[in-house]
């Protein structure tokens, strides 16, 4: 029952755009302990949600999401060479 309470507030945390890395990361480890703590068949949706976590822990908040609004809102600018 633990992972799946710590699923369901890092996922509340995700919606409303706080901490986005750290919580994605926890969703990623939470649907990864809950995929081997379950029957070989059943670990699919659970892989796909922690595949879902990780990116979204790696391209970080939105322009609308409270850390946009506490840290700012960081963008990525390619120069021409």
């Amino acid at each position: 029952m633990a992972p799946s309470l710590i699923a369901g507030g890092a996922g509340i945390l995700l919606l409303a755009g706080m901490y986005t890395p750290v919580t994605g990361m926890l969703v990623a480890v939470a649907e990864l302990w809950m995929s081997f703590s379950h029957p070989a068949g059943d670990a699919e949706p659970f892989v796909l949600l922690a595949v879902l976590g990780i990116a979204l822990a790696m391209l970080g908040p939105g322009a609308w999401s409270v850390d946009a609004r506490l840290f700012g809102r960081k963008r990525i600018d390619f120069r021409d060479r």
